[in-house]
């Protein structure tokens, strides 16, 4: 789809895809949810069975770097503008979401998605969580391995090895 076609299509439903087992991204899951909408907000869980049978030509490793955002005739977002979009669908953010698409508005914007990415990054130094990292202290060198089967290696990015049916992972047939 061509920028100009895009600009053309209304967008009448937005898919947030969102990672499960980052504390920030399910707050704001929750608070997104809560706040009234002009445009309909569906959340699916970043690099699930659901968000792949959903778009099945997404690079959802990446989706689980950064949130993407998309909409009803394909319209894919990330990143700030992912951000932007979200609070564009929000009844009470759109004026806030119509200046932070300016040039100055986006740089703040940018910003704020930057110390967000921090404080998520900071995260995974903790203590294990899901399918649990390997290493200790900070994360950063380490391997992440999450409990849906994602694994982010640092000199491979991120790749997905499905859960065996040996794990209790599997929906019976």
């Amino acid at each position: 789809m061509t920028v100009d076609t895009a600009d053309r299509i209304p967008v009448r439903r937005l898919t947030v895809l969102y990672d499960t087992e980052c504390s920030l991204c399910t707050f704001l899951r929750d608070w997104l949810i809560r706040q009234p909408q002009l445009v309909a907000l569906d959340m699916v869980p970043a690099g699930s069975r659901e968000a792949r049978g959903r778009f099945p030509g997404l690079d959802h490793r990446a989706t689980l770097e950064e949130i993407t955002v998309v909409g009803d005739s394909g319209q894919v977002y990330r990143d700030t503008a992912a951000w932007i979009v979200v609070l564009w669908a929000l009844r009470e953010h759109r004026p806030l979401a119509h200046r932070l698409s300016t040039p100055t508005g986006s740089r703040l914007a940018r910003g704020a998605v930057l110390a967000a990415a921090k404080w998520r990054g900071g995260q995974w130094g903790g203590a294990k969580r899901g399918g649990g990292r390997t290493g200790g202290g900070q994360w950063g060198g380490s391997v992440y391995r999450r409990a849906d089967g994602w694994t982010y290696e640092p000199k491979l990015g991120w790749f997905y090895d499905p859960p065996g049916c040996d794990s209790g992972a599997c929906a019976a047939d």
